[in-house]
């Protein structure tokens, strides 16, 4: 898989739990609506949350507490590593939970997901009439193009662009570009068309990047800006993080940042045929044809078409907004799954099964829901162990050979619960505030592109803890909660040299950097 309600008085019930429990709200009446999609208000009057959604329980929505913990057992056993989900249905969040220390007020690094959401400003600029699905994507770009454009390349249409049948013979992954500087525009023309567009499906984020290259060229916009008042001020969506690529044009695959509420936001979005309080935020006939199976029975307008007419947003690592129109339901989720590990085989294993019939109202169910959730944690608890290697080595620099990856030297320097770890490479000097007692959540510039499909911010939260493993071996853990990635990086000391190991939990090509054995300064 690749690397896609109204307020009522405005009183918050509360932010979600930032510790990793699973919320459910134990009051409220069913939700009505009108036939233009607006919620309108019962008899009791309810609250929206200060994200703007209003909670409730599972089971006055039809739903038994024990499926969704027969849901997060099945991840459980299974070994998924999920950081949070939320499950929405009716108008109401029935469940949200956040694995510790991701937390909901945190973005997460969306992937491909993002390429459903350029798809809503595709769709938006078509009903704008900036262009139209049957334009060639040639006619947008003459400054751009070779010197020679073939048959094949000038009969690309934008529609071709949304469904990925671009004719290209193979992928181009979005961490292939990230890296160059210059025009990504020329980088698009420069694949070869080597079927005719429209006739074959190949996967590839350079079809979503142009069509963010489109919107630019159209609106003298970048897509984060031109959605901004359309789609994420409507949604109250803020706070997310979109840069921009070379050109001032976003990468509209990947590298939006958002809160795993602003995917399931974008997945009721679509639920309610683009109506968002009382307002048509999307053009209806824009999410219906987002949602047809244009390829076979797998792909619509960037979004992955699945059984019983559910269709959602993917992203690498399994960054997900499912939307199941027939049960008025969404999940959005986020995690740190490695590629094609069948986790959406059970999702669909477990959802939209648990909709079908009524629940009754099962207090102790929905109890035993809320303790099995509330103290939800990635990692098991830090046990602190200390060594006396530790004062001999504490301040002290450990000079790397000459490496790929450009690391100069490495420092670990011990105080009473912190270890400040510093390493020196190619862009400057990086620091990590490690605990030793408890995590410690900081930021950071640490490299990481490599491990971490090519990303390289310019700075990370980072949550880092570091125990010996024994009187020679540290062991640290960094987790970058904005992120799915959590690397271990393992310290052995060996007289005066030291052996520096890296690995992360997931990555689309290496998961360990090649082990620098180090020399004291």
């Amino acid at each position: 898989m690749p690397d896609n309600n109204e307020k009522s008085d405005g009183i918050s019930l509360g932010q979600p739990s930032r510790r990793g429990a699973l919320q459910l709200f134990m009051g409220g009446a069913a939700m009505m609506f009108a036939p233009d999609g607006r919620i309108v208000t019962p008899a009791r009057a309810e609250t929206a949350s200060a994200d703007g959604l209003v909670r409730g329980r599972p089971d006055e929505q039809g739903i038994a507490p024990s499926a969704i913990t027969d849901f997060l057992d099945d991840v459980d056993r299974q070994g998924y590593e999920l950081h949070s989900f939320m499950l929405w249905r009716n108008g109401r969040v029935v469940a949200e939970g956040w694995w510790s220390p991701y937390r909901a007020d945190l973005n997460h690094m969306m992937h491909s997901l993002t390429k459903s959401v350029t798809a809503c400003a595709v769709g938006l600029a078509i009903a704008d009439k900036r262009f139209g699905l049957q334009d060639k994507a040639v006619s947008f770009f003459k400054d751009k193009l070779p010197p020679v454009v073939d048959d094949k390349l000038a009969a690309m249409t934008v529609e071709d662009l949304l469904t990925m049948r671009t004719g290209h013979a193979s992928m181009t992954s979005g961490s292939a570009w990230r890296p160059i500087k210059t025009s990504w525009v020329a980088e698009f023309f420069k694949i070869p068309v080597v079927h005719q567009p429209g006739t074959k499906w190949v996967y590839t984020s350079a079809a979503t990047y142009l069509l963010s290259a489109i919107v630019t060229r159209t609106t003298g916009e970048a897509v984060a800006d031109y959605l901004k008042p359309r789609l994420f001020d409507p949604l109250e969506i803020s706070g997310h993080e979109w840069p921009v690529g070379p050109e001032g044009i976003s990468p509209g695959a990947n590298g939006l940042s958002w809160k795993t509420v602003d995917a399931l936001k974008l997945g009721i979005l679509h639920a309610q045929n683009g109506m968002w309080n009382g307002k048509q935020v999307l053009p209806a006939d824009w999410v219906a044809a987002v949602q047809q199976p244009h390829v076979k029975d797998t792909y619509g307008y960037q979004w992955w078409i699945g059984p019983e007419g559910t269709f959602y947003a993917d992203g690498l690592f399994d960054q997900l907004s499912f939307v199941f129109p027939k049960h008025n339901a969404v999940v959005a989720i986020t995690a740190g799954i490695p590629q094609r590990s069948g986790f959406n085989k059970l999702v669909f294993r477990h959802f939209p099964a648990m909709f079908s019939g009524a629940a009754a109202n099962n207090d102790a169910d929905a109890a035993r829901l809320k303790a099995r959730t509330a103290a939800l944690q990635l990692l098991p608890p830090l046990v602190p162990a200390s060594s006396p290697v530790a004062a001999g080595i504490s301040g002290k620099t450990w000079q790397m050979p000459e490496n790929a990856d450009a690391i100069k030297s490495v420092t670990l320097s011990f105080a009473d619960k912190t270890c400040t770890f510093t390493l020196e490479d190619g862009r400057g000097t990086h620091r990590i505030e490690v605990g030793l007692d408890a995590p410690r959540e900081g930021t950071t510039t640490m490299t990481g592109n490599k491990l971490h499909h090519e990303y390289q911010p310019d700075l990370m939260r980072v949550v880092a803890s570091g125990s010996w493993r024994d009187v020679r071996t540290f062991v640290m853990t960094w987790t970058f909660v904005e992120s799915a990635f959590r690397d271990t990086v393992t310290c052995t000391f060996e007289g005066p040299q030291m052996r520096f190991a890296r690995s992360v939990n997931v990555n689309s090509s290496a998961l360990d950097m090649l082990t620098l054995m180090g020399k004291l300064a």
